[in-house]
């Protein structure tokens, strides 16, 4: 038995500033997927994964009923007859594995639930961010639910802010352009608590509190408007200042040895750098003008693109 898929997801604009209520733009990302499967647990990923589950059950039983009801009994008796999830989600990467595993989740066994297939109005987008949010934060700690929100409805949802949130569509991808998103691997795995828990310690600082105000939201949310409008000339002005925003002041999310390449793609405009959610290793996300250029100057790190235009 294998359960439908579920795709990772890319926070394309909002890491961090959605915190605090700015502009985020969340796209899904067809190149890894995750499903449940009850094929019988024969490695050590699946293993792992299952007795993940078990705990994961246990969670589940607590949530709010008023929230949300899950059959508790069928998911219990499918997680003891060896169920996992089989995900090609790198972990701790930014792309949403846990996301993709809530939504999973939550479309097999939740009661009365919201489907895409209906007229998904706002409220019933909250309602999902809000039962998805409960549910990973398991996994998290303290979660927004937009990951699994992305991964369950596989559309681009915009965040207007913690409250207001809306489907959309993104201006669609020229197959010829040169212009392109890539993520780049920085071949360490990050974790989001401890990068979460820095920019907190941080947030008690005024000068980072205006700082994210008028500088990092500011130009992220240009983004996102740039973005959404087709409008590639603006949002290099401002992907190239929130670049420079990220690099003076989340340097603990950028591993080290990324440092001196971050600031290259600002100094010779091949490239521009940014979070990939929380940073601290993982993919970091790419924006460039020119692919073949940034693919030059980047020759010794792999490239996968996500959106070309």
């Amino acid at each position: 038995m294998k359960g439908p898929l579920f795709y990772s997801k890319i926070l394309l604009f909002g890491e961090y500033g959605i915190i605090k209520d700015s502009k985020g733009l969340s796209i899904p990302y067809n190149f890894y997927n995750g499903a449940l499967k009850t094929d019988g647990l024969t490695s050590e990923a699946s293993i792992a994964s299952n007795s993940n589950l078990k705990r994961y059950v246990d969670y589940l039983k607590n949530i709010n009923p008023e929230l949300v009801t899950f059959d508790i009994e069928a998911l219990e008796e499918d997680v003891n007859a060896g169920m996992y999830f089989d995900s090609s989600i790198p972990q701790g990467y930014g792309v949403g594995s846990s996301g993709a595993l809530v939504a999973a989740i939550y479309d097999k066994y939740a009661s009365d639930k919201i489907t895409v297939l209906e007229n998904l109005t706002r409220e019933k987008l909250l309602v999902l961010k809000m039962i998805f949010s409960e549910m990973e934060s398991f996994f998290h700690g303290k979660s927004s639910g937009l990951d699994p929100l992305n991964s369950y409805l596989s559309i681009p949802i915009l965040i207007n802010s913690k409250d207001n949130i809306e489907a959309t569509g993104i201006p669609s991808q020229k197959s010829d352009g040169k212009g392109a998103v890539f993520l780049l691997d920085s071949g360490i795995v990050g974790e989001t608590a401890p990068m979460v828990s820095i920019f907190m310690e941080n947030m008690k600082q005024e000068g980072f509190r205006r700082m994210l105000k008028n500088q990092f939201i500011k130009h992220s949310d240009a983004c996102v408007e740039d973005f959404l409008k087709g409008d590639f000339k603006s949002l290099f002005l401002n992907t190239k200042k929130l670049s420079k925003v990220a690099l003076n002041h989340f340097k603990p999310m950028i591993p080290p040895q990324f440092h001196a390449l971050w600031k290259n793609g600002l100094d010779t405009n091949d490239y521009y750098l940014k979070l990939c959610g929380s940073g601290g290793g993982g993919y970091i996300l790419g924006f460039t003008e020119d692919l073949e250029k940034a693919k030059q100057s980047l020759k010794d790190y792999k490239l996968e693109v996500v959106y070309n235009f």
